[in-house]
């Protein structure tokens, strides 16, 4: 990481509950307009938005604003209410892309992104659910419709894939 880079990194911390796990993907709550351009000085090269045009904070120009940063953008709106396997194959179709090697993932509040990182790096990167989870947990505890999801997203993914425990 060059040095500007690591000056930028250190200001993704001001978003709200940013949090990274790895040097290619930092996740968080909804940035402030001004913060786009932190995570683009940080070496980001996609912005992911999970949350809702109408989400808390939600900032209707964020495209214009990412994309003239130079960075890629990639809106999937899941619906708090009823996260989708749709949704999920979707994101892990983006989160796939061998071409872009830094991704920033947001929505409101890192919660539905907690949550899809969650199943990403447990089905597509073999991650053991007990160190995901810890992630995921310092985030939130899913709420019983979120549990649900991930559990029904783990059944349907895994049924042809050997998941570690």
């Amino acid at each position: 990481m060059q040095q500007n880079e690591a000056g930028a990194e250190a200001k993704l911390d001001q978003i709200q509950a940013f949090l990274a796990l790895s040097e290619q993907v930092g996740t968080a709550g909804q940035p402030t307009a001004g913060q786009f351009a932190d995570i683009q000085a940080a070496g980001y090269q996609r912005v992911v938005n999970l949350a809702l045009v109408n989400s808390t904070d939600a900032i209707p120009e964020e495209s214009e604003i990412v994309t003239n940063l130079g960075m890629d953008y990639v809106h999937i709106p899941v619906v708090w209410e009823e996260p989708t396997l749709a949704d999920l194959s979707r994101f892990f179709a983006v989160m796939d892309d061998p071409t872009v090697t830094k991704v920033f993932v947001h929505c409101a509040k890192n919660m539905r992104v907690s949550a899809f990182m969650y199943l990403y790096r447990v089905i597509r990167q073999q991650t053991l659910r007990e160190k995901a989870g810890e992630d995921l947990h310092y985030i939130w505890t899913p709420i019983p419709p979120w549990q649900a999801f991930i559990d029904r997203a783990i059944a349907q993914f895994t049924s042809s894939q050997n998941i570690q425990q």
